[in-house]
Parts: C-alpha cells; sequence; structure tokens
C-alpha cells in the first residue's frame, strides 16, 4: 500500500468513526429528550388534574400549595376555604396513586412483551389481573373483613400472585418453561377465574354484584394516602427490578439460544421477570381494580419513538403510562358533571383504537410482526 493509499484509509476510518460519535450521540440526546419530555408532560398532567373536579383550583394555586407544603413560601395558596382540604385529602392521593398505577401496569407490559418476544404480551396473560378480580370478588360476596376496609385490596394482591405462580408450575416442564406454553396455560387458568368469578357473581346479591362489576371495571374512586404508601414502594421495586433486567431482556431478543450463549440463564430471567410482572400488576389491580390496555399500547408507542432497547423502553414506558392513566383519571372525573365513569372503560375505549392502529401499521411496513 502506497502512503498516499494508508492515508486515504486513515481519512476513512476517522470519518466513519466520527459519524459513529455522531450517530450515538443523536441517539442519546433523543433518548435523554424523550425521557425529559415525558417527565415533564407528567408533571404538568398531574398539577392540571389535581386542580380539575367540581372544586376547580388554578394550576398555579396548585403549585403553592405543593411549595407551601415543602416549606418554600413561594405562589399562592387555594382562595377556597376547602381548597387546601380538597387538595392534600381527595386530589392528590388520587392523582398520585394514578400515576403509580400507570407507571406499573405499563412497566409490566414493556417486561412481558421482552420476555416473550411478542408484542400481543401483556400482564394478563399471567392471570394476575383475573386472579385479583377473584380475589376481591370473594371477599365481597362473603364478607370477610380479615384485614378491615382494605379486605378486598389484599385479598386481590395475594390472589394474583398466588394465580401467576400456579401458571408458572402448571407450564412447567422437564425443568424447562416454553413461552408457547406459558402463554396457553395462562388462557386456560384465565377462562377458569372467570367462571369462578361469574359464580360469585351468581352467588351475591345485587349490591355485590354491582360492587364486582364496578372493581372489574376499574376506579380511582377513593384514593388515600394510606394506599399511596402500600403502591409506591411496590411500584418502585418493580421498576428498578425491571431496569436490572433490561440488559437481558435485551439479549433475549436474539432468541433463547443466542442468549445461552452469551451466558443468560434463560429459565431464571424468565422467572425473575414473570415475577416482577405479577408484582407490579398486582399492586395496581388490588387498589384500582382492572385498567385494560395500559400495558399493551403503552410500549408499543414507546417503542416507535425509543427503539426496542430496554434501558431506554422501561423507564420510558412508566413515564408514559403514569401520563396516560393520570388523563384518563382526569377524563373519568370531568368528563360527566357529578359522576365518576370507570377508568378501565375508557382505557380500553382509547386503548382499542390505537392498538388497532399499531397492528396494521406493523402489517403496512413489516408484513406482519417482527
Amino acid at each position: 500500500m502506497t502512503i498516499e493509499a494508508a492515508r486515504e484509509t486513515a481519512r476513512g476510518l476517522d470519518n466513519d468513526d466520527q459519524w459513529g460519535r455522531a450517530r450515538r450521540a443523536g441517539g442519546a440526546a433523543r433518548r435523554v429528550g424523550l425521557l425529559g419530555g415525558l417527565a415533564i408532560a407528567l408533571l404538568v398532567a398531574m398539577v392540571i388534574a389535581a386542580g380539575r373536579g367540581q372544586l376547580d383550583v388554578p394550576p398555579s394555586e396548585v403549585l403553592g400549595s405543593v411549595l407551601h407544603r415543602i416549606g418554600l413560601d413561594l405562589g399562592p395558596l387555594p382562595h377556597h376555604p376547602q381548597g387546601e382540604n380538597t387538595l392534600w385529602q381527595v386530589r392528590f392521593p388520587r392523582v398520585v396513586t394514578a400515576a403509580l398505577a400507570g407507571a406499573a401496569l405499563a412497566t409490566a407490559g414493556a417486561l412481558m412483551q421482552g420476555v416473550f418476544g411478542n408484542p400481543l404480551a401483556e400482564p394478563g396473560v399471567v392471570g394476575v389481573s383475573s386472579g385479583a378480580a377473584v380475589g376481591a370478588a370473594s371477599v365481597i360476596v362473603f364478607g370477610w373483613t380479615f384485614a378491615g376496609t382494605w379486605s378486598a385490596a389484599v385479598a386481590a394482591f395475594v390472589a394474583g400472585l398466588v394465580t401467576t405462580l400456579l401458571v408458572y408450575v402448571l407450564s412447567r416442564d422437564a425443568g424447562r418453561t416454553e413461552t408457547v406454553t406459558l402463554v396457553l396455560t395462562g388462557i386456560a387458568l384465565t377462562a377458569m377465574t372467570s367462571a369462578g368469578l361469574a359464580f360469585l357473581m351468581f352467588l351475591g346479591d345485587s349490591q355485590a354484584r354491582e360492587e364486582i362489576v364496578f372493581w372489574t371495571l376499574g376506579s380511582l374512586n377513593g384514593s388515600r394516602w394510606e394506599q399511596v404508601a402500600v403502591i409506591a414502594p411496590l411500584t418502585a421495586v418493580g421498576i428498578a427490578a425491571a431496569l436490572v433486567l433490561s440488559r437481558q431482556l435485551d439479549l433475549l431478543a436474539l432468541g433463547d439460544r443466542a442468549a445461552r450463549h452469551v451466558g443468560v440463564d434463560v429459565e431464571r430471567l424468565r422467572l425473575t421477570t414473570i415475577a416482577v410482572v405479577a408484582l407490579l400488576t398486582a399492586a395496581a389491580v388490588a387498589f384500582c381494580g382492572i385498567i385494560a390496555f395500559v400495558g399493551l399500547v403503552v410500549p408499543h408507542l414507546v417503542r416507535l419513538v425509543s427503539g426496542p432497547g430496554h434501558r431506554v423502553l422501561v423507564p420510558a414506558s412508566a413515564l408514559g403510562g403514569a401520563l396516560l392513566l393520570v388523563l384518563a383519571d382526569l377524563w373519568a372525573r370531568t368528563a360527566i358533571e357529578y359522576a365518576d365513569l370507570p377508568i378501565g372503560m375508557l382505557t380500553s375505549l382509547v386503548g382499542a383504537p390505537v392498538f388497532f392502529w399499531l397492528l396494521r401499521r406493523a402489517r403496512r411496513t413489516s408484513g406482519g410482526w417482527a
């Protein structure tokens, strides 16, 4: 090779290296912009949602109330005599619960789609939602009060976890769990729990049936700080565990065999991920009822912007899910005056068309799900 040719080759390699660095920098900026934009949108939505209702509180007064509570003498306080009590006893607990539940469900959906390698996967596949419904319905019908006013929530949480564990145990064969077997087992057990739920509704009186139907449709009505104190640590632990699992889920996207070759314990990863999904979903549905489509649609929409990498997909899905549920709850409280619509009905109303659009888009661009 001549000296001039060597120089040309060096310049070419240097240009490639510069282009690679620029591309990585652009990708990092896009990811930071996505997470920052979602975080800002979530904060704005929470401030607006906290102020809207039968007693309207302007956003400036909502911010002023929060700042005064943390010791900063900035901004105006609510001018209405009941403004402070309304914000701190009714609105803020409900808005924070919505954000936590949305983050939990969306993160669980991102994990499910990653571990199954299927965009149709969502937390309900492993039976946690249907199992939780049976637990709550049992308390409503039989009048159990082992945990006081929290009996239904505790029963729903425990029943959701037990159902998920049962699905996993039944789907194991020769020490391994195949994805298709796990999904089919989840579908079968969900059918059984649905039958059990129908039987409980048959046994209950008219009031019990109304309570069960309302619970299965999802609602954040009556949220309290005591509930936030339970949901918040469970959601934080679940999201932190999801971030830890992100790198292995990226490797699992290469296929089970390829993931094993690079040192991933696929069976252990699958079990751990399902346990985290069960924890996140049970924490959400125990207090909020069944809320559909959040864990299915939000990761899809985020993936269109962030790409498939779970280290960005997981936190972005958590923020996106929180934003979606805060806005859905605001809609549920304000769409009809003096009425509180079931939030699960609204998420389904929005989520189903969005998912249909995503399905059509994927079929047009790639001829199917990749």
